[in-house]
């Protein structure tokens, strides 16, 4: 595979989807893959098709939240001359671009009501049709579908064609986020630091501080695997002595002193409105800056915040306490004591 290819991983979670892949890859069958964005859905896809007998025929990928919906039919199934406005000349779909081949549809959820019956039609006889014409066009298509929607869910509120869904779903594989992936993003980011360091012509890798391997281990990562590689490579870029460890690390790439605030929005200053934690410079776990110029009581301050930011943690976890502090990057025994610190069982009795 290309160097932009690469599984990188060793948990049980990661490489349990992994060796699904490849049992699922000599199957002429379709193959839904579910995950969260930046979970590598196109990685698994492309792995179904090399490892397919198909290995050597086209790949056609197509997201379908990338176009509007006016062209995603004529997208999928092609069209002749004069079909609509602006077709000057008959264009092969990519179904047709894809034939003999695996075509590979990301963001499936998005399809509109019409182009998916076209899709079921495509998926169930082997034909399609062009868009202006009413000869069908047989195609042999292997198809690959990824998305991060819950699409039982969508089938069952009428959103998504329940009889599509059945069709497309003979194998779903179902991606780990990176967050449950346990030993990956230390092996992840060394492996981003490091190339990002040959990129940079660094005669040799320095690695990261430990505060800094303890921040990558205690970030939620939505943005997973992607948004990693992101962090990693801003922080070798940005670090300025290759013969000491890389000592600091930005998540947030729009985090600035002169970033501009958010507007208000009605919900935020109306009576839904959540009230604000009580205590000297309140802040929120919203990411909120707080009123520096307000704190008097800098202990009433940090408490405060602490205690916003656990109940928030515990809320989020349904006051699980284990996977609460898993999340805060604390021992079971350190967030028994920030909550009686904090009298938050009391809370949640109440």
């Amino acid at each position: 595979m290309e160097r932009e290819n690469q599984f990188i991983g060793q948990s049980g979670a990661f490489l349990d989807a992994v060796e699904r892949t490849s049992r699922a890859a000599p199957m002429e069958r379709p193959v839904l893959v579910i995950g969260e964005r930046g979970t590598g859905k196109e990685l698994i896809a492309e792995r179904l098709h090399r490892l397919s007998t198909r290995w050597d025929e086209p790949l056609v990928t197509m997201n379908c939240a990338a176009l509007p919906e006016t062209l995603i039919e004529a997208e999928l199934f092609g069209h002749e001359a004069g079909a609509f406005t602006g077709a000057t000349k008959a264009r092969a779909g990519r179904f047709e671009e894809a034939d003999k081949g695996t075509l590979f549809l990301d963001e499936l959820g998005t399809l509109s009501m019409g182009a998916q019956e076209r899709l079921l039609r495509a998926v169930e006889y082997g034909e399609v049709t062009r868009i202006g014409s009413s000869r069908p066009i047989r195609v042999d298509v292997r198809i690959v579908a990824a998305t991060n929607d819950d699409l039982p869910a969508l089938a069952k509120s009428g959103e998504f064609r329940a009889d599509l869904l059945d069709r497309l779903s003979f194998e779903v594989i179902t991606l780990p986020p990176l967050r449950v992936r346990e030993g990956d993003v230390a092996v992840l980011a060394e492996y981003f630091g490091r190339r990002m360091g040959a990129e940079l012509d660094w005669h040799a890798w320095p690695g990261f501080a430990a505060h800094v391997t303890e921040q990558f281990e205690n970030y939620a990562w939505p943005g997973n695997v992607r948004e990693l590689r992101n962090v990693v490579e801003r922080a070798v870029y940005r670090w300025d002595d290759p013969e000491t460890q890389i000592a600091h690390v930005q998540f947030d790439p729009f985090e600035s002193p002169w970033k501009p605030s958010a507007p208000a929005t009605r919900k935020s200053v109306g009576r839904d409105a959540p009230p604000p934690a009580s205590g000297a410079g309140q802040a929120s776990v919203s990411g909120t800056a707080p009123d520096y110029d307000a704190i008097d009581d800098l202990r009433a301050a940090v408490d405060s915040h602490e205690r916003a930011i656990v109940l928030h943690a515990l809320g989020k976890h349904r006051w699980n306490q284990r996977q609460t502090a898993k999340a805060l990057g604390l021992s079971y025994d350190q967030l028994r004591h920030a909550i009686k610190k904090h009298a938050l069982m009391e809370e949640q009795d109440g």
